[in-house]
C-alpha cells in the first residue's frame, strides 16, 4: 500500500524525483514539438496554504520505504469565473509503478488537499502524447478547456470544478 509524504519541493527527495520526471519527459517528448523544457519550481512553490508537494512512498523488496512518484498542487490566479483555482503539477510515477491505480489515488489525495485549502477549481496542462495521463484526468472528471497558461510543453489543458 502506498503512502504520501509532504515535502519541500526544494528538498533532496523532491528534486531527485523531479529530475527523474523531467528526464522521462525529455526522453519521450515528441520531436515534432522541439526540445522539452523543464520548469523547476522555486523553493517557495507548493507551500501551505497555497499548495503542497507530495512524495509517493511504497515498500521495496527489502521492506524499506522507497520514493516512487510525486505530484503537487499550487494556487494560481483565478480564471474568468473568479473561482479559487489551484493547479495540479508534476504528477508522475516511476515506470514500474504505473498501471496499478496509484495515479488515481495520488490525484484524489491532491484534490482532497486542494479542497482543504479552499480550492473551487483545479486546472492542469498536459501533452497529447501522454495517453495514460489523458485517460487518468478524463476518468476523474477533468474536462478539456482553453489554454490558461503558455506552457510550450503542453497541448491540452483541463479543469475540474470542486464542491
Amino acid at each position: 500500500m502506498v503512502s504520501f509524504r509532504e515535502v519541500s519541493v526544494a528538498g533532496e527527495a523532491a528534486q531527485t524525483l523531479l529530475r527523474e520526471y523531467f528526464a522521462d519527459r525529455a526522453e519521450n517528448f515528441p520531436t515534432s514539438m522541439g526540445t522539452y523544457r523543464p520548469a523547476y519550481a522555486g523553493s517557495d512553490a507548493f507551500q501551505s496554504p497555497d499548495g503542497v508537494f507530495l512524495i509517493v512512498e511504497d515498500v521495496d523488496l527489502a521492506g524499506e520505504p522507497a520514493d516512487v512518484g510525486c505530484g503537487g498542487i499550487r494556487r494560481v490566479p483565478s480564471g474568468v469565473r473568479g473561482l479559487v483555482r489551484f493547479e495540479v503539477k508534476h504528477v508522475w510515477l516511476q515506470p514500474h509503478m504505473r498501471g496499478l491505480g496509484i495515479g488515481h489515488v495520488l490525484l484524489a489525495e491532491l484534490e482532497r488537499r486542494a479542497m482543504d485549502f479552499g480550492a473551487q477549481e483545479l486546472v492542469l496542462d498536459t501533452h497529447a502524447s501522454l495517453i495514460a495521463a489523458d485517460g487518468l484526468y478524463r476518468s476523474n472528471g477533468y474536462i478539456e478547456i482553453d489554454a490558461y497558461n503558455d506552457n510550450r510543453n503542453a497541448t491540452t489543458w483541463f479543469a475540474k470544478p470542486l464542491s
